[in-house]
This record gives structure tokens, C-alpha cells and sequence, in this order.
């Protein structure tokens, strides 16, 4: 084939020595080979073609949601209705809350193990990628499922491939499906946070209020008293507000301490404002070590009367503190529907009408281009070689070469 090539090159590119291949020489050899190319080309062309004909057709169906937004509280309005327990919300909120990119997050429940395991199941994926374990099915369904969170217009698109376009668009769905299935138990807003902490906290309030009434209803049977002076029922009353104000301080705190320092500002004003309401307690007479009971009215009272006391003022203390959290708790409620707390779909799948790989078009030119590319690179190098052979400098060494292998 050498002798072939060289003898179409002509004399025009006789071999100079003392001379470096010029591009007006690699031009003239592509121009005296172009037939030879057209026929490397073309093969390749065909090549591409059995190629792009074999390999399996794919279908992309594409849905697209919009996730719970985060937002300014509805409910702030109504807090400063609320008095001392209007700052507990934000506390809360604030340690609960708080993410500087809340798609971010969406995608990531949508990449979640558990949403994956339940389209794995529901679609029965393990036998049809024809995979051993649920390990190795769940690595191909990443390779075919993008998700993509819009930075411009705040929309999650989720697009699934697959080689049948109705199982294309009932995964993309699917997929919707289970992820509102995973969101509904969980609080993924901050005013869902938010609700759920004092859900958390009213369900432990009620039950202890419950128990409260209980104790006083069998003490009142007991003693047979049932009424109390003005005077000790006022006093019963403001001492029960002020313990709850201050048990409330101290649940403040706490979630504070959650996601903050001990020199961060607001657990600083916390807790000057607890000593505060500590103080007031002890002027009224009660003692930090009597935990939740509240200090007795001064004056005279009949021994009998001195449980029934006690549990009212606890009746009167869980009450308080059930009535401040049950408010705390609609104004959650409130902030977490104004927020849209459900998966609003955009763009719901459909069965897509055109394939999306492979792009055969795109395949025949790679293939064209690829084998115009490995024809030139053919004539160079046995035009490089030839000179080299015509260069008696380099002859000896090509001769030792040979002799080598």
C-alpha cells in the first residue's frame, strides 16, 4: 500500500531531506486522496448508521412542581396579640427553619434511598433493568432519572428516560406521587417545623392538664370545698400565669440553645428576662425547689383547704400554659397554609411523541467526520514514513528498529 500512495502523490512531493513537511504539502496529499477519503468516510458513515439503528430507543418524559416556598410569618401580625409568648414562635421557628435554599433540600428528598426503594417496588425496576440486587437497580435509575432545581424560575423538572414511552411518563408521575407520599410526614417548611414543635408541646400540655383537673376533682370530693375567697383566687391566678410565662421562657431557651452560642444575643435577652420572672417569683414567696408547686396565700386557711389550694393553683397553671401554646399553635397553622405546604404540580408528564436517543442524524456525522479524520491521519503517517525510509540518516535507524522486534 506504500508504493500504492506513493505513486499517487507524485513527483511534486519528492522527498527533500534538508526540507520540513510544509502545509501546501499535507494539502496536496489530502486533494491527490480525496477519493480515498470519500471511501474511508464512507464507510465509516455506514458503520455509524448500523449503529445508530442498533443501538435501543429511549423516551424522556419531563414533569415539573413547585415546591413548598419559604416565606415571611403570616402569623407575626397575630403574635404581638400574644404578650410574652409571641417571641417563642420565632424561637422556635428560628431554630427549626432557616435554610438559605430550600429547593436544594426538595431535590435531595427526591434523591432519597426512600423515594428511590418506592418506585424500585412500584415499578418492579429489579426485574426490569435485570438486576441482582436492589443496590445495583438503584445506580441504573440514577443514571436514568435527572432532577434539576431552576435557579431563574424556582421550578424542580424531573425527567425520566426509559424505552417505553408510557413507562416513561408514569414514572415521571410516579415519582411526584411518592415524593408528596415522603413530605406528608414530614415538616419541611419552617412554618411546618414550627407547627409540629408545638403540636409536640400542646399534646404533653393537655395531657398534663388532664391530670390536674383529675387530682383537684378527687381532692374536692375528698374535702368538700369548693370555693375560695376573692382574694386567694386572684392570687392563685397571677402566680399560676407567672410560672407558666416562665416555664414558656425556659422552652424558649432551650430551642434557642439549639442552633446558637451562649454569647448569641437573643439567648442573652432570654435569659436576663428569665431572671427577671424568677425574681418575681420569689418576691410573691415561692421557692425554686418546689417545682411546679406555687406558693401558698398568706393568711389564715383551714388545713382541709390546704390540698384543694395546690391543685387548683396547678389546674390554673396547666391551663395557661395550654391556652398560650393552643395559640402559638393556630398561628403555626396559619403560617404553614399561607406557605403551600403541598406539592403543586406545573407540568405534569405526558407520553412523549418523539425519542430522545439515540440522535442518529448527530451519530452518521460524528461517524462521517470521525473517518474524514482517521483518513488523514492514514495518508500523513505514510507519508511521514516515506520520508523517512528516503532519508538516509533515518534509514539506519528504522533498520535497527526492525531489527529489534
Amino acid at each position: 500500500m506504500l508504493t500504492e500512495v506513493e505513486r499517487r502523490t507524485g513527483p511534486e512531493l519528492a522527498v527533500r531531506p534538508e526540507d520540513e513537511i510544509s502545509l501546501l504539502d499535507l494539502l496536496i496529499v489530502v486533494v491527490r486522496q480525496r477519493r480515498f477519503l470519500l471511501k474511508v468516510a464512507s464507510v465509516f458513515a455506514l458503520l455509524g448508521l448500523v449503529l445508530a439503528f442498533a443501538l435501543p430507543t429511549r423516551y424522556t418524559a419531563t414533569t415539573a412542581i413547585l415546591p413548598p416556598q419559604q416565606s415571611n410569618s403570616a402569623g407575626s401580625a397575630l403574635m404581638s396579640q400574644l404578650g410574652s409568648m409571641a417571641s417563642l414562635a420565632g424561637g422556635a421557628g428560628g431554630a427549626l427553619g432557616g435554610l438559605k435554599n430550600p429547593n436544594d433540600m426538595q431535590v435531595a428528598l427526591l434523591q432519597s434511598r426512600t423515594v428511590e426503594d418506592a418506585m424500585i417496588d412500584r415499578f418492579h425496576l429489579t426485574e426490569l433493568y435485570r438486576e441482582k440486587y436492589e443496590s445495583e437497580t438503584r445506580k441504573v435509575l440514577e443514571k436514568r432519572v435527572v432532577i434539576e432545581n431552576g435557579a431563574k424560575d424556582g421550578l424542580i423538572r424531573i425527567s425520566v428516560t426509559d424505552s417505553d414511552p408510557h413507562r416513561a411518563e408514569q414514572m415521571a408521575n410516579g415519582y411526584v406521587q411518592e415524593f408528596k407520599r415522603l413530605t406528608g410526614g414530614l415538616a419541611v417548611t419552617e412554618a411546618s417545623q414550627r407547627r409540629l414543635f408545638f403540636e409536640q408541646q400542646l399534646a404533653g400540655a393537655k395531657d398534663q392538664l388532664a391530670t390536674a383537673e383529675e387530682a383537684l376533682k378527687q381532692t374536692e370530693q375528698q374535702t368538700g370545698l369548693v370555693q375560695l375567697d376573692t382574694q386567694a383566687r386572684a392570687v392563685i391566678s397571677s402566680v399560676a400565669q407567672l410560672r407558666a410565662q416562665i416555664a414558656a421562657k425556659e422552652v424558649q431557651i432551650g430551642a434557642i440553645r439549639s442552633y446558637a452560642t451562649d454569647n448569641n444575643p437573643e439567648l442573652q435577652v432570654a435569659q436576663r428576662e428569665l431572671e427577671g420572672l424568677q425574681a418575681q417569683e420569689q418576691k410573691l414567696g415561692a421557692s425554686p425547689g418546689e417545682g411546679n408547686l406555687l406558693p401558698i396565700p398568706k393568711g389564715n386557711m383551714q388545713q382541709a383547704g390546704l390540698e384543694y389550694v395546690r391543685k387548683l393553683r396547678d389546674v390554673k397553671y396547666y391551663e395557661t400554659i395550654f391556652d398560650l401554646l393552643a395559640r402559638q399553635y393556630e398561628v403555626a397553622k396559619v403560617d404553614e397554609a399561607r406557605q403551600g405546604a403541598a406539592i403543586q404540580v406545573v407540568d405534569r408528564a405526558v407520553i412523549p411523541d418523539r425519542r430522545s436517543s439515540p440522535k442518529r442524524a448527530l451519530i452518521v456525522a460524528g461517524a462521517t467526520v470521525l473517518g474524514l479524520l482517521f483518513g488523514m491521519a492514514w495518508l500523513f503517517s505514510v507519508k511521514a514514513w516515506h520520508r523517512l525510509e528516503n532519508n538516509p540518516a533515518e534509514r539506519s535507524r528504522l533498520e535497527a528498529l526492525k531489527a529489534a522486534f
